[in-house]
C-alpha cells in the first residue's frame, strides 16, 4: 500500500522501499513515532490529515462559474424482443449545487453513489443527463456539439482511471498536444513543446517522458500526465474524479501542493470527486456529501468535517483511518450495501442502513434543513429536533 493511515489500522510490521531497495523495517508504531530514515520520515510529513488547518474560502458577490439545478441521469434498462424502457437506474437523482470561481467543492460518498456520473454529466459526456447546468449563462446539456466545442476549454476533467484516459497508440506529448491543436490555440509548435515541458516538470515529470508511450509509465505517471493534460489550455473548471487516489502520499502531496498554487494563479474552480476525506480537508472550501444520487449535506469543509450531522456523513468519517494514536476505525455506524439505484428505498434512501432512523424516515424523503447558513443537511432528525449537537 501506499497508504500509511491504512498500514497503520491493519499492520504489525511496516516495510518502507525506495528506489527498489529497503530501507527501513519496524513495528508500525515505531515507524510513525520515530522513522530513522529521511525518506521515512517525508512519507510520514506528507500525510493528509483531518487536523491540517484549513483557509475558508470566501464567496464574493459575483455569481457562481458552474450552477446546477435538479441534475437527473436515469440510465433506461431496456428487455424483451422490442427493447422497451422497463425501468430506470436513478444514478444521478436530483443533485443541486453551485461552485464559484477560486473555489472547491468537493463531492464525496461511497463507490457507486453517482459521484462519477455528476462529472460527466457536468461536461455534457451522457446523453441521459436532464436539468440545468449553467456556464456562462447557458445551460451545457442544450448546447449542440458546435457550440459545445467552444467551451471545452474551459470545462476540463481529470479522469479516475489514466489506464483508459490515455491513447494507448499516442506518444504523451501527443496526448498533451492535441487540445491545443483541436482549440487552435498556441500556434507555434516550439510554444506548444515549451508549456508540455513547463507541465510535465510541474506534475513531477521529467519532459523527456513527453516521448514515451503511455505503457511504458506507471499508473501515479500516466495520473500525472492526465492532470498535465488538463491544465494545457488553461481551463476555468477542472472536474477532478478521484485525481490523486493512485499517487504515492509524496507525489500526492506533490500534485495537491500544484492544484492549489494553480488555483491561486489562475482562480481556477475545482468539483473535487474524491472518497479521501484527508485529501477533501487540504483541498476544498465546501463539501457536497452524496448518497444513492442526492446529495444529503453540504457546507463549508471544516463545518461537514468537523461537526458532520448526516448520520450517514458521520458513518464515512468515523471509517477514515488516521495516523493518530489509538485511533480505531468504526465501521458499526453504518451496516450493510449501497441498496440498487434500480430500486432505491422508499422514504430517505439511508435509513435501512441508519442506526437513528425513525418510522417516519421510511415513508417521505427529509426536506432540507439549514443548520447554519452555509451548513444543511436532509434529516428528519434534525427537522424534529430529535438528534442534539
Amino acid at each position: 500500500t501506499h497508504d500509511l493511515s491504512v498500514a497503520a489500522q491493519m499492520a504489525d510490521r511496516v516495510t518502507v522501499m525506495h528506489h527498489g531497495r529497503i530501507v527501513e523495517q519496524n513495528s508500525v508504531e515505531e515507524i510513525i513515532r520515530n522513522p530513522q530514515q529521511e525518506y521515512t520520515k517525508n512519507l510520514l510529513a506528507s500525510i493528509p490529515s483531518l487536523q491540517t488547518t484549513h483557509q475558508a474560502f470566501a464567496v464574493t458577490a459575483s455569481p457562481p462559474i458552474l450552477e446546477v439545478n435538479d441534475l437527473l441521469v436515469h440510465f433506461p434498462v431496456k428487455a424483451g424482443l422490442l427493447r422497451r424502457t422497463v425501468a430506470s437506474i436513478k444514478a444521478v437523482d436530483g443533485v443541486d449545487f453551485s461552485i464559484y470561481a477560486g473555489e472547491t467543492l468537493a463531492l464525496v460518498g461511497e463507490s457507486g453513489c453517482g459521484k462519477t456520473t455528476v462529472g460527466k454529466a457536468v461536461l455534457a459526456l451522457l446523453a441521459e443527463a436532464a436539468g440545468q447546468v449553467l456556464y456562462a449563462g447557458k445551460n451545457v446539456l442544450e448546447l449542440d456539439a458546435q457550440q459545445m466545442s467552444k467551451v471545452r476549454a474551459d470545462l476540463q476533467m481529470v479522469f479516475q482511471d489514466p489506464n483508459s484516459a490515455l491513447d494507448p497508440k499516442q506518444r504523451i506529448v501527443d496526448s498533451l498536444e492535441e487540445g491545443m491543436l483541436a482549440q487552435g490555440i498556441v500556434k507555434q509548435r516550439v510554444k506548444r513543446l515549451a508549456i508540455i515541458n513547463d507541465l510535465l516538470l510541474r506534475v513531477g515529470l521529467d519532459p523527456e517522458f513527453k516521448s514515451r508511450y503511455p505503457h511504458q509509465l506507471s499508473g501515479g505517471e500516466r495520473q500525472r500526465v492526465c492532470i498535465a493534460r488538463a491544465l494545457t489550455l488553461k481551463p476555468k473548471l477542472i472536474i477532478c474524479d478521484e485525481a490523486t487516489s493512485s499517487l504515492d502520499v509524496s507525489v500526492q502531496a506533490q500534485v495537491l501542493k500544484l492544484l492549489l498554487d494553480l488555483q491561486q494563479e489562475n482562480n481556477i474552480a475545482y468539483l473535487f470527486i474524491s472518497h479521501d476525506f484527508n485529501v477533501v480537508k487540504i483541498l476544498a472550501n465546501r463539501v457536497a456529501v452524496m448518497y444513492l444520487g442526492r446529495i444529503v449535506e453540504t457546507g463549508l469543509t471544516d463545518e461537514v468535517l468537523q461537526n458532520p450531522k448526516h448520520p450517514y456523513t458521520q458513518a464515512l468519517l468515523a471509517a477514515v483511518p488516521s495516523l493518530e494514536p489509538g485511533h480505531k476505525i468504526n465501521a458499526e455506524l453504518m451496516q450493510g450495501e449501497v441498496p440498487s439505484p434500480l430500486n432505491p428505498p422508499t422514504g430517505c434512501h439511508f435509513h435501512p442502513r441508519c442506526k437513528y432512523a425513525l418510522p417516519e424516515c421510511k415513508i417521505n424523503y427529509p426536506q432540507q434543513n439549514a443548520i447554519s447558513a452555509t451548513h444543511t443537511v436532509k434529516c428528519v432528525l434534525y427537522a424534529e429536533k430529535k438528534l442534539t449537537d
